[in-house]
């Protein structure tokens, strides 16, 4: 006879802020992109038009965020026992591989921009600049305000960093312009700007793409797992087909066979391990056979 424990306590109390965080910052977002816009056409500003067309990919972003944490409200069901959650890790991955197009993009642009300068207004691309700069702190401060560890959040907040860089990156081509003339500091500070955008991008891929390979959770030593539950809780004599992974960064989850003592208590080995599994490692799900 085998005994099987399972908890699936969803843990969804942290979507709704989380969501309302996102809702605000692609709100903030989406309505400055088109300010940005005509600024970096009329203006002639690279680093205006590659910080639109990254506020542009955020905008989007940040709705596909929204929506995964709408989507990871829904019940779990009998085609999917996990309910949605890891959709918002998929948004995660999409998001951090936009960078990445975004990127290439700016680098390219800033080349034909080098090889063929472009006359820029510094004055306007200035003005344009320092507000997109106010959006972004706003948007990047709704977003990191209660630290959240979400996934999704890191990856929209990443998004947003780069806006901020970006307009950081705008004033000072503009300020640069406007003191000297030189135009070819507008493209060099957006490329300098991509190559940020490019190390943020890959760490969010990196966990993402870890998470959607069920790869173990951060700090998982499965040595030190084993050693733990055979020395700390009495009647264990083996640890077998012991598997970890995660559903979303939130929430991960453990499986594995525990050969006991002839004769033990297997509902309180069962309850210990469990218990043992949780305080000491943080996995709070687990599904626990006992043999």
């Amino acid at each position: 006879m085998r005994d099987h424990a399972h908890d699936h306590g969803g843990g969804h109390d942290h979507l709704p802020k989380n969501e309302r965080a996102i809702g605000i910052a692609a709100i903030l977002t989406g309505t400055f992109m088109l300010a940005e816009v005509a600024g970096g056409l009329i203006s002639g500003s690279l680093a205006l038009l590659a910080d639109a067309g990254h506020m542009l990919t955020d905008f989007a972003s940040l709705m596909l965020a929204w929506l995964a944490f709408r989507l990871a409200r829904r019940p779990a069901d009998a085609a999917r026992t996990y309910g949605y959650d890891r959709f918002s890790v998929l948004a995660a991955f999409v998001n951090g591989m936009t960078l990445f197009v975004i990127a290439a993009w700016i680098c390219w642009e800033a080349v034909q921009r080098l090889r063929e300068p472009v006359e820029v207004m510094g004055g306007l691309m200035l003005g344009v600049a320092v507000a997109g700069l106010l959006v972004n702190i706003a948007a990047f401060y709704v977003l990191t305000r209660d630290e959240s560890e979400n996934l999704n959040v890191r990856a929209a907040a990443l998004h947003v960093a780069g806006d901020l860089l970006g307009s950081v990156a705008a004033i000072v081509a503009s300020l640069v312009i406007l003191w000297t003339g030189w135009m070819p500091i507008d493209p060099i500070l957006s490329v300098l700007v991509a190559l940020i955008i490019l190390r943020s991008a890959w760490a969010v891929v990196r966990e993402s793409g870890h998470i959607l390979l069920e790869g173990a959770p951060r700090g998982f030593d499965q040595e030190e797992v084993v050693r733990a539950l055979r020395e700390d809780v009495a009647g264990v004599t083996g640890i077998e087909h012991l598997h970890a992974w995660q559903v979303t960064q939130e929430r991960p989850m453990v499986t594995l066979e525990v050969e006991t003592e002839a004769g033990c208590d297997r509902d309180r080995v069962r309850d210990e391990v469990k218990a043992l599994l949780n305080e000491r490692f943080g996995l709070g799900h687990a599904t626990v056979e006992i043999r």
